[in-house]
């Protein structure tokens, strides 16, 4: 009867999402019954979701391909929550809309893959299942086939994840090699024995790689913003449960990375990069949904940041964190446009040169504090520095007529949101997540460079809004520094594709008279 359980916990909420699959390929007379069968299914499918993140491991039998973790489990009780949510939302956001049937089926084919993936244990059930989620997505992304903008990016992301696929295939073929098995389980083994080989470093360096094309970092990031046209739900679901899976990848390979020092330096510099260089472009967009686009960019260089600079932990809390907030902040779009429209009315004070300068030192000086008074020693101090210059801007001061009596009080606001986010990290960090750090120290020193220049450049905008010298920089932030349009113009020189509507006057010309 247990071995029963496990088995129905493990596979039954992929079987269930399949079969609310192959349900929606069946012509029905009734779109509204359709989004009936698929949020119950959903329903059904997070119980079971929920019943296997505390039965343990799959039974023996599945065991070779498939593995419970608890950071796996946990996002994939979050997946499916998502995907309950979002079938709701869908069933009205699309109401009258054509295509439906064909949004349900690959609704429900991106979470049952995703779902495997979170359980693979084995090289072929995760190569093979991530590439089922760019699969069945390509369908959502594609869901207005009029719509150009969308149609190059579902082929620029079909590029990339096809790239992704020959160098994750690169990857197991040296582990499999060197470990003389496709399990993931024999993998940490020999290495706990064994310890590294030529054939695991390349085999590492070829799977940062992969997920390096998967996870829509710089400069192969053009297709998740340009992929707005979609409906928002595919947004919602793309951002919170799809792009960062190569976060979770990279934690589940990190006795791998570990031992992988040009592995985890590749993820340092295109981290870094990303998340510095879509952090400028983020701050001069003015479209909600676009910019929210770019924030996912650099949340995901962050997040890979953090996995090279071995943050296991925090990446994983990182990758839970942002999964919830991507799904609120585009189902509830509409209302953070009126938001945004209000704020557009007041023009903002700058802060106070004094509270650029100071800003940083006092964050900095509050996370250590905090940790300090717990006892918590969860990161290395050059991650406390790195939290510091994040959170400064909560301690910037208004320039303007506010006295010192009101200085002070924000002042001691933004001070204790700064402590209250450092002890909700600490707390977070105290989860059973079965998550181990491995820090590295030269690593995080460059890390540290790099966010302490980010602030510099933020703080020198705040202080000369429109500056003649940072024009150009201005300029070329807005265009993305023109990385996509190179990646473009390479991508459809050595893949092909028509991307643009006919004309009308070649449709007409076409049309039987």
């Amino acid at each position: 009867m247990n071995t029963l359980l496990l088995a129905l916990a493990a596979l039954m909420p992929a079987i269930l999402m399949l079969a609310g699959m192959w349900l929606c390929l069946i012509p029905v007379q009734s779109t509204g019954r359709m989004w009936r069968v698929l949020q119950v299914l959903s329903s059904m499918a997070l119980a079971f979701t929920v019943v296997a993140l505390f039965a343990g491991q799959p039974p023996p039998e599945l065991q070779p391909w498939l593995k419970a973790s608890p950071i796996g489990m946990a996002l994939a009780v979050l997946v499916q929550l998502l995907c309950t949510v979002i079938a709701a939302f869908s069933s009205r956001y699309l109401q009258g809309e054509p295509g439906q049937q064909r949004f349900v089926a690959a609704l429900a084919g991106v979470v049952a893959a995703v779902h495997v993936l979170l359980m693979a244990d084995h090289w072929v059930v995760l190569i093979g299942a991530w590439a089922l989620v760019g699969v069945a997505l390509q369908h959502l992304l594609c869901f207005y086939p009029d719509r150009p903008f969308a149609l190059l990016a579902a082929h620029k992301k079909q590029i990339a994840d096809r790239l992704a696929d020959v160098l994750l295939v690169g990857a197991a073929a040296q582990a499999w090699r060197a470990v003389g098995s496709g399990s993931l389980s024999d993998l940490w083994v020999h290495l706990e024995r064994y310890g590294m080989s030529t054939a695991l470093q390349a085999s590492a360096v070829c799977l940062v790689l992969g997920v390096i094309l998967r996870t829509a970092l710089l400069p192969v990031h053009g297709w998740l913003i340009q992929v707005m046209e979609a409906p928002t739900p595919v947004s919602a679901l793309l951002h919170a449960g799809v792009v960062n899976l190569g976060g979770y990848v990279l934690i589940r390979f990190a006795p791998l990375l570990e031992q992988a020092p040009a592995a985890r330096a590749l993820l340092v510099a295109f981290g870094l990069v990303t998340a510095v260089l879509a952090g400028m472009v983020m701050l001069t967009r003015i479209s909600v949904k676009v910019r929210l686009a770019w924030s996912t960019v650099a949340q995901m260089g962050f997040m890979l940041l953090e996995c090279g600079l071995g943050l296991y932990t925090l990446a994983a809390l990182h990758l839970l964190g942002h999964s919830l907030y991507k799904a609120h902040a585009f189902l509830s779009a509409s209302t953070v446009v009126r938001q945004t429209r209000l704020q557009g009315m007041h023009s903002p004070a700058s802060p106070t040169t004094m509270s650029l300068f100071f800003a940083p030192a006092v964050a900095i000086a509050t996370v250590l504090l905090v940790q300090w008074a717990v006892e918590g020693t969860a990161w290395p101090w050059w991650w406390s520095t790195v939290l510091g210059l994040a959170w400064a801007p909560l301690l910037w001061m208004p320039a303007g007529g506010a006295g010192l009596r009101a200085h002070a009080t924000q002042g001691a606001w933004g001070v204790l949101m700064v402590a209250g986010l450092t002890g909700a990290t600490l707390l977070a960090h105290a989860l059973p997540l079965g998550v181990q750090d491995a820090p590295n120290t030269t690593l995080g020193l460059v890390a540290m460079l790099g966010m302490a220049g980010l602030y510099l450049g933020l703080a020198l905008l705040q202080l000369q809004p429109q500056p003649h010298s940072l024009r150009a920089w201005r300029r070329w932030s807005y265009a993305g520094f023109y990385l996509d349009e190179a990646f473009t113009r390479l991508a459809l020189q050595l893949w092909p594709t028509r991307w643009t509507p006919a004309a009308p006057m070649a449709q007409a010309a076409h049309t039987p008279k």
